[in-house]
């Protein structure tokens, strides 16, 4: 890393460790084990590719989404999830897991944000997709504490051209401005906030939040999706605090990253440096064959 780029990572750690500590993380939280805990810091070249993953496949019901609910950290957007309406399966899962709710995570300026890094690359939002085993269990307050319990899908954010799909969720901000407001919002179908690239990584992690739960399959997009400024700036607008409390804008949402500790972040895609020298060798060893046969042909 060059100096400067030192630099900013420490003055980060710092701004993290300076920030005032937001009320869900005052109370003592235990974490379970804490051997697999999220989020985690994703380094490309040390991800292992596996030909076993598969595409995940996303089959989401518009007609099964209820409601946007500040809760005081993000704001949730949450659906109805009592039938196998709004799914996703393959990929790493081994069976069906319902969606429950997505939220993002975002920072007061467009150089921090999320929650995992690539590389040490941050971005200025991320949005989770929480989903729940149904072949397993009975509920998500069930599934929440067991192993391979949750799979939340991850998705950077970054600034560039103005996004259609995510308009509708930004026009329905202003009304969840508030701690425990929430409004109205069906019909959406979150998968338009999907890149259209299938790669993913992914890792045996935890809930971001308390409590911490050691339960989640990770699938992070390799691909970010681009909103535009004024779409992001709509997030920083909201509160974390309740309508006739001093405001606190609720930005930097997001949780440190973690030890990766024991763990492999598999891919489902080919490492574009290895690939590259692979490449690169098989050009080699032909020109060299070429050259030998060229030899020879003199030869005879």
């Amino acid at each position: 890393s060059t100096v400067p780029g030192v630099l900013f990572y420490t003055l980060k750690a710092l701004l993290v460790i300076l920030l005032p500590v937001h009320p869900l993380w005052k109370s003592p939280v235990s974490v379970p084990g804490g051997t697999r805990q999220s989020p985690i810091n994703i380094q490309w070249r040390d991800s292992v590719y596996d030909p076993c993953l598969k595409p995940l496949t996303i089959q989401y019901d518009p007609s099964t989404c209820l409601h946007i609910w500040n809760n005081g950290y993000s704001f949730l957007v949450e659906f109805e999830d009592s039938a196998d309406k709004s799914i996703i399966t393959v990929g790493p899962l081994e069976c069906h897991y319902r969606l429950k709710q997505f939220h993002f995570h975002w920072g007061a300026i467009n150089e921090w944000g999320s929650e995992h890094t690539v590389d040490s690359k941050v971005f200025p939002a991320e949005l989770h997709l929480v989903h729940w085993n149904a072949n397993k269990f009975s509920s998500f307050e069930e599934a929440i504490s067991e192993d391979n319990g949750l799979a939340v899908i991850g998705v950077f954010l970054k600034i560039g051209t103005h996004h259609k799909g995510l308009q509708k969720l930004v026009d329905a901000l202003p009304a969840v401005k508030h701690k425990d407001t929430s409004v109205e919002f069906d019909v959406f179908d979150p998968s338009c906030l999907m890149p259209s690239c299938p790669d993913y990584w992914t890792y045996a992690g935890s809930l971001t939040t308390p409590p911490l739960t050691e339960s989640v399959t990770w699938i992070i997009k390799k691909r970010p999706i681009e909103v535009d400024q004024d779409q992001l700036e709509e997030f920083r607008l909201l509160l974390f605090t309740s309508a006739g409390e001093e405001e606190k804008k609720m930005v930097d949402n997001f949780r440190p990253l973690q030890p990766l500790m024991n763990r492999t972040v598999r891919s489902s895609f080919e490492n574009q440096h290895l690939l590259n020298i692979r490449n690169t060798s098989m050009e080699h060893a032909h020109q060299a064959s070429h050259r030998m046969a060229l030899k020879e042909t003199v030869h005879v």
